[in-house]
């Protein structure tokens, strides 16, 4: 009876520990859920949705004159979800379009004086966001919360990448 009842709260204590397991990834999802919509807010006066300043954060952090299929990508979306992102950006005059001289199926996205005038002001409202969630928080905590993100980050990588490994 006793080996019964010490097997039960040793099951317990398996599954308490595989709870606390799901309730990180819980909150680090709710974490970017909330970021996200804090930045979206503050972002919303300049005329740009979720899906406008970051594809304009990215064609900017990746430099200039990418092609529309390298911008899709590196955002980790399909081409026509961002297709119809740069169309509403196009009529923002935040961005232009053009056919690559190299290969003429190929759309190039450029940032225009207006677009970058948008990001210069987007900076400084996401610096802001970035100070006040981040307030209370030391220099030595965030860089060690960074840290155990990217471990977490290349674990999950690896095991894709054996994942994917397997199955071809």
């Amino acid at each position: 009876m006793l080996s019964r009842l010490s097997k039960l709260v040793s099951m317990m204590q398996t599954e308490l520990e595989r709870l606390k397991e799901l309730s990180l990834a819980e909150h680090l999802g709710r974490l970017h859920r909330l970021w996200r919509t804090v930045a979206d807010v503050e972002l919303a006066p300049l005329g740009l949705t979720h899906p406008r300043w970051t594809a304009l954060w990215k064609l900017l952090r990746l430099g200039d004159n990418l092609s529309q299929k390298v911008l899709a990508d590196a955002l980790e979306i399909e081409l026509a979800s961002l297709m119809r992102t740069l169309g509403q950006l196009e009529e923002q005059g935040l961005v232009e379009r053009h056919c690559c001289d190299k290969d003429k199926r190929a759309r190039i996205v450029s940032l225009t004086p207006a677009g970058l005038e948008v990001l210069k002001q987007m900076e400084a409202r996401i610096i802001q966001v970035r100070r006040e969630l981040l307030d209370g928080i030391s220099a030595s905590e965030l860089s060690e919360f960074e840290r155990i993100i990217s471990l977490i980050s290349d674990n999950a990588s690896a095991k894709l990448a054996k994942v994917t490994d397997t199955l071809l």
